[in-house]
């Protein structure tokens, strides 16, 4: 079906994403992971899309998770990497073995996302959305936009000194760490496994001792995260969540129901909480959807136009998106004239959604629009409704739209 119709109004969709997002933010709690607010979002959002686009469905689902395990692994190592540095000049086999333990929790937490210390921190209840439209006739195939309502606890460092500050910050507690790794191994491998200061040669010990400089960074680790305060998160990820949403509005608006392509709408809660929500949700769904080829655009910080991106590996680039979808966006965003990079979410990117979608299985891709080198507004208090973009949202959309169309028409399936 031919949508430019929908197309061109990408700049009246900019717009409408902008006041809905501004409605949420001034008017509901902060939604951190598995809060009071992030419900709030979820309730209101399933209503816009029941009564304001038309979906034949939208339902409310909850789901259980520790959301504060996704960021204790930091208490965990750097409580270890402390004790290792005082080990260092005592017994140099313990300062091993701790620092071990701790890279170890920090691959598996935030490397690889796994639930490994959830038993350790508070229960929480999060929330996820699932809408559907159907289409009129059979249905043959199906997409679905997702986005993620939750917003992030504030990055003090990234807020006080931007991305340079925050990733240099953590270079340098994690580099001390290492340096303390290979200095114990050494000194293992030429003295052995000995006990007390004279187990350490005054070379080692000197080089130990320089070493400590790295202790501040070490210590300010512990305040990576602020969970005192919740940001906003308009752009993250509030514009992800509206992208579908002004999609199916824009339809109904203009009376268009496709013949044979269901379109769903899928919030997933918790996405700063190590994707706990899209875990739960392909958990709960993992046997539904499968009736027909399902793509899943998962997009994430809609914001500079410069930036808009198909994520082809996610997960600190460890899962491949499906190509097929990622191939549909660039080549729908070429069409339409608009500017999208191939890229990844790298390593110490962390993830999208998109990443646990393909886990599971299902066929999915992620799109950003920011630079992958920290913004000043990234995870922190400047993340408002009037610090969104306009530009980058509408081409989202024109080349969202156009994914559809291509879609709907067979292009890839």
């Amino acid at each position: 079906m031919d949508l430019k119709k929908i197309i061109d109004k990408k700049n009246w969709a900019a717009k409408y994403m902008v006041d809905e997002i501004t409605h949420i933010c001034k008017t509901f709690e902060k939604r951190n992971p598995g809060s009071k607010g992030e419900h709030q979002a979820c309730e209101y959002m399933a209503k816009v899309l029941k009564e304001d686009c038309g979906c034949d469905s939208a339902e409310v689902e909850s789901f259980k998770e520790h959301p504060g395990a996704f960021y204790g692994w930091l208490y965990y190592t750097m409580t270890l990497v402390l004790i290792a540095v005082v080990a260092y000049f005592f017994c140099p086999i313990v300062s091993i073995i701790a620092i071990a333990v701790g890279l170890f929790l920090v691959l598996a937490e935030f490397g690889v996302y796994k639930k490994l210390l959830d038993p350790l921190f508070k229960e929480e209840t999060g929330h996820n959305v699932t809408a559907i439209k159907k289409c009129k006739g059979e249905t043959k195939r199906r997409i679905i936009f997702n986005g993620h309502p939750d917003a992030a606890w504030e990055w003090p460092v990234n807020y006080a000194l931007g991305g340079v500050g925050f990733e240099g910050h953590a270079l340098l507690g994690f580099g001390g760490a290492f340096f303390y790794l290979v200095l114990a191994i050494i000194n293992v491998a030429k003295n052995g496994v000995g006990f007390g200061v004279a187990s350490l040669d005054s070379t080692l010990t000197k080089v130990g001792l320089w070493g400590l400089l790295f202790v501040p960074f070490f210590i300010g680790l512990y305040f990576m995260v602020n969970y005192r305060r919740v940001v906003d998160g308009a752009n993250d990820n509030l514009s992800g969540c509206y992208m579908g949403i002004a999609i199916l509005k824009a339809l109904k608006d203009e009376g268009i129901e496709l013949e044979n392509t269901e379109i769903g709408v899928v919030l997933t809660g918790s996405e700063e909480a190590g994707l706990r929500g899209a875990k739960a949700w392909c958990e709960q769904h993992k046997d539904d959807f499968k009736d027909v080829p399902t793509f899943i655009f998962s997009y994430d910080t809609i914001h500079d136009p410069k930036f808009l991106m198909t994520n082809y590996r996610d997960l600190n680039g460890t899962v491949k998106a499906d190509k097929d979808v990622s191939d549909l966006f660039m080549e729908a965003a070429k069409a339409v004239d608009i500017p999208c990079k191939k890229g990844w979410v790298p390593p110490l990117g962390g993830a999208t959604d998109s990443a646990a979608f393909a886990q599971a299985g299902f066929r999915a891709t992620g799109v950003t629009g920011l630079n992958h080198k920290l913004e000043s507004y990234y995870h922190t208090r400047r993340d408002t409704y009037d610090n969104m973009n306009e530009e980058g949202l509408a081409n989202c959309f024109a080349a969202s739209v156009k994914a559809l169309e291509m879609f709907d028409d067979g292009a890839k399936q």
